[in-house]
């Protein structure tokens, strides 16, 4: 437990004695506390808290006043206790320090360094050694015996240096000069390209630290201002002149003008703080003034004085009562001769509001449309207002001097809505009812319109255009009946009866030329969709290159048409016969074995001269 004495001693030691007199008398009254109250030694695991104290904070030691930072002795202790020495007056203080060496141990080692204030201070001991009966005490030494003094990093490294006494009261500078001064100040910039303001005044506030003598400007941020603000200009010294020369705190006041790179700022006042420090430091403070209100500022915030008499109508009684009720009318627009387009019009009692639908007709698919959204339809407008493009610009109701009224709506007539003339036809019951309480003179008489010859219709049939020879007719003809062509359905069934079934022929090119007619080939079958491949046999030293001939494909009887089309069958392959394939004419010279057991297979649709040619050739192999 530390314990500073509150009274100013003449040196040093004597404090460092009453202090070290006080630490006795409180470990003295601990120990008589603990044998007394709790019958055990005073040693470290015997002694124990008081369980009734609840408190445990330090004393406050350092105070802040002024922007200066102070020592504040204490008055009591730890938790709440009084100490000890706040209980001593004077008298006891001087008689403990001439008893000091009554209190000390018996046997110690004298302390020459002592630490104070963040300085090392050299203690000359009274005593070297173990304390002897017969020495002097302390305090009856000479004072030659005892000094204090401080000594440097630098004087202390230096050997044989002379040592200097520190001061009584030893108040570093930064504790000292740790003070900000607040000026408040502004400026005008000029606004060279806006028509409705010539500049602006745009208030700052001024930091100068006392520290270094540095400043810092911060502008206040304006909430949609479009301006950067905030910190205006950063901490450091600001130039005077061109000499050089920076601003220091004697050269501020208020109602004078600094300038500070090239913009001249106007002081208005400043704070309390300031105020007071200026006036300590001998400057009279001139007569604070008001920032100048922004011209542009103050015009927005001028509005005109008006007056609008409330009106008499009551909205609230009105959709009470008129919710939900709407009136419908059947109509026709004329956009061209003898082109109509049927309408419906909704007019709604509750806000006076109209709603026009288009109503497709029977024969088409088109849903129906809103043909005008719900608004209030606009019936007079006001004298010299432009109605150019009416439907197309919004209508405000400064512009608009009558809107349309139920009145209005008379079976019969025509009326223009937005430059669309609408001819009412007929209306719906409620509606009739409706015309015939509230307005009991307007006749709501149906109009019979003439009968509408019809056109005739479209029989829906396609007409596909002629094979123009690209790709396939099937796949052609998927791009004439859908947008994005699908392909043509194919017997699945078959496929899969008849999948790697082909039937084998031998024939030779019928050509006029000598060289084409020992080409052979080998025309192959597809049973699973009827397909024809061909291939040419290898001659050699004929110049002819061998291979495949015609990919698989169906090939088309000639004298067929594109609408019945007739294609090759194992029924035209007699032996002998002549076929004739994209220009080119084949004769069938032999057959495969398997060729005559699947047609006799299917001898109900095969014509029985090429089964018996067939079984000639067969015939004539066997033998062979």
């Amino acid at each position: 437990m530390c314990v500073t004495s509150p009274f100013h001693c003449l040196d040093y030691n004597h404090d460092v004695r009453l202090t070290n007199c006080h630490q006795f008398l409180i470990r003295r009254d601990k120990m008589s506390w603990n044998k007394k109250n709790v019958g055990l030694p005073f040693l470290p695991g015997f002694s124990f808290r008081d369980i009734t104290k609840n408190a445990f904070h330090r004393p406050q030691t350092l105070v802040f006043s002024d922007g200066l930072n102070l020592p504040n002795h204490p008055t009591i202790g730890i938790g709440g206790e009084p100490l000890l020495t706040r209980q001593l007056n004077q008298n006891d203080n001087i008689e403990l320090c001439f008893y000091e060496d009554f209190f000390l141990p018996s046997y110690h080692r004298p302390q020459t360094l002592v630490y104070f204030d963040g300085h090392n201070m050299i203690n000359q001991p009274s005593v070297i050694g173990p304390r002897k009966e017969g020495l002097l005490p302390r305090h009856l030494l000479p004072p030659d015996r005892l000094h204090l003094s401080y000594r440097s990093a630098n004087s202390r490294r230096a050997s044989g240096s002379q040592v200097q006494s520190m001061p009584d009261d030893f108040v570093p500078h930064y504790v000292g000069n740790d003070k900000v001064l607040r000026f408040f100040a502004y400026f005008k910039e000029d606004c060279q390209y806006s028509a409705k303001e010539v500049y602006r005044v745009r208030p700052v506030v001024i930091y100068y630290y006392l520290l270094d003598n540095t400043m810092e400007m911060y502008e206040p941020a304006v909430e949609n201002s479009g301006i950067p603000q905030g910190k205006r200009i950063k901490r450091h010294c600001f130039p005077k002149n061109e000499h050089g020369e920076t601003y220091l705190w004697k050269d501020l006041n208020i109602d004078v003008d600094i300038e500070v790179y090239g913009v001249k700022y106007r002081i208005t006042h400043c704070d309390e703080f300031t105020k007071r420090f200026m006036e300590r430091g001998g400057i009279v403070l001139n007569t604070p003034q008001d920032i100048p209100v922004d011209p542009y500022t103050k015009r927005r915030e001028f509005h005109i004085p008006s007056h609008t008499t409330p009106s008499c109508y009551d909205r609230r009684g009105k959709f009470l009562a008129m919710d939900g009720k709407v009136l419908f009318f059947s109509a026709i627009w004329e956009f061209a001769e003898e082109a109509t387009v049927a309408v419906t019009i909704t007019y709604y009692l509750v806000d006076d509001s109209v709603a026009i639908s288009e109503i497709p007709a029977a024969d088409t698919r088109k849903e129906a449309c809103h043909f005008f959204r719900r608004q209030k339809m606009a019936k007079k407008f006001k004298p010299g207002i432009k109605q150019f493009p009416s439907c197309v610009l919004e209508i405000s109701k400064e512009e608009v001097e009558e809107y349309y009224t139920p009145r209005d709506f008379q079976l019969g007539k025509k009326v223009n809505m937005l430059g669309y003339d609408f001819l009412l036809v007929d209306c719906d019951p409620y509606t009739k009812e409706y015309y015939k309480e509230t307005y009991p003179d307007l006749e709501m008489i149906p109009v019979e319109l003439p009968k509408v010859v019809e056109k005739k219709r479209y029989d829906g049939k396609k007409e596909i255009p002629p094979y123009n020879g690209f790709g396939s007719p099937e796949d052609s003809l998927q791009n004439c009946l859908s947008l994005i062509p699908q392909p043509h359905r194919k017997d699945v069934k078959k496929m899969l009866e008849y999948d790697n079934k082909v039937l084998h022929y031998s024939a030779r090119l019928d050509s006029p030329y000598i060289v084409d007619r020992d080409r052979e080939f080998t025309l192959f079958y597809y049973l699973a969709n009827d397909t024809i491949a061909i291939y040419e046999k290898p001659n050699p030293n004929s110049g002819i290159i061998a291979g495949k001939f015609l990919k698989k494909i169906q090939v088309r009887k000639p004298g067929s048409t594109l609408e019945n089309p007739e294609f090759y069958s194992p029924a035209d392959f007699a032996i002998g016969a002549t076929v004739e394939i994209f220009g080119h004419r084949f004769v069938i010279t032999n057959a495969a074995r398997n060729v005559l057991n699947y047609l006799e297979s299917i001898s109900s649709s095969i014509p029985p001269e090429t089964l018996e040619s067939l079984r000639q050739k067969q015939g004539e192999s066997d033998s062979k």
